[in-house]
């Protein structure tokens, strides 16, 4: 299932937000093999998705376990909880910050990077994703929305995303 990009919920936002929205879309258009993607804040809550209407599908179903395997309400979840242990873990080693970390699985692959300001960019991909294309687009989005990524643009985007759910 390819992931869809972000709709109605990047409206009336600020400029910088509308450009966030745009590079999301275009990272999701343009890679083949995306899943889903979540922008997530250094503090774990979900800044941007790429399929903001599986949202309401999987708070409305709190108790199911068939809930929206790979969305980017799981992913963000998912993308908090490696960011937490790779940080710990470089921690531990004096390995200094984590750039970048990647799990491959037999049904896909997750890939975390690290944008400046401590936010996290997650992509869940198919198993037959080109790994090096799908990092290399990661880099992209990082280098373009890791220096707009603002504590104020920052509350307008977890806005926007508790006004969808």
């Amino acid at each position: 299932m390819k992931a869809q990009a972000p709709t109605a919920y990047g409206q009336g936002l600020s400029s910088q937000a509308r450009n966030l929205h745009w590079l999301l879309t275009n990272l999701v258009d343009e890679v083949p093999g995306i899943r889903s993607v979540a922008v997530v804040s250094s503090d774990g809550l979900l800044l941007l998705s790429s399929d903001p209407d599986q949202l309401d599908e999987a708070a409305a179903r709190p108790d199911e376990d068939d809930g929206p395997r790979g969305s980017s309400a799981d992913l963000a979840t998912i993308v908090s909880g490696l960011g937490s242990l790779t940080n710990g873990a470089a921690k531990l080693m004096d390995g200094g910050p984590v750039k970048q970390t990647m799990i491959t699985m037999d049904e896909g692959s997750v890939f975390v990077m690290s944008i400046s300001d401590g936010s996290l960019l997650g992509v869940h991909a198919t198993p037959d994703c080109d790994m090096n294309v799908i990092a290399y687009h990661m880099a992209l989005f990082v280098g373009r929305a890791g220096h707009v990524l603002t504590p104020e643009l920052r509350s307008e985007l977890r806005q926007s995303m508790e006004n969808v759910q």
